[in-house]
């Protein structure tokens, strides 16, 4: 079983960890060093087991904070999964019965097609009068 030196606070300690774990005692132990630099520079020198407590204390809040946003979270996961799966679950829309739109009102067609009977009939009067006065 490997030994580490670790510093916190200013302080060196020798611990045991299991063969393998030791980045992590120092990714740990620099956590810790953290806090406990914080507390030595606004409370001056503490007793060594105090320092330990409060920057434990400090880390243990930090974490509890971050458990509450990880059950946020997970929650907010769940229910967009429970949506998405609702979503996935349900039959796409039956594709809308065609629709027949009438472009022309009724009758238009009839009234268009007298309109140009009499445009004819005009224009026909008209070319018979002006070959009268031409020839």
């Amino acid at each position: 079983m490997p030994e580490v030196t670790i510093s916190i606070g200013g302080r060196d300690f020798a611990v045991a960890c299991q063969e393998g774990e030791e980045q992590y005692l120092h990714a740990a132990a620099r956590m810790l060093d953290t806090e406990a630099s914080a507390l030595a520079g606004q409370a001056g020198r503490l007793p060594e087991s105090r320092m330990l407590l409060m920057a434990g204390l400090m880390l243990a809040d930090k974490a509890a904070g971050i458990e509450e946003q990880l059950k946020a979270l997970e929650a907010r996961v769940g229910a967009q999964e429970a949506e998405l799966e609702t979503l996935r679950n349900t039959p796409a829309p039956e594709a809308p019965e065609p629709m027949r739109v009438e472009v022309l009102p009724e009758g238009l067609e009839e009234s268009l097609a007298q309109m140009v009977q009499r445009a004819e009939y005009i224009a026909a009067t008209v070319e018979e009068k002006t070959a009268g006065v031409e020839g």
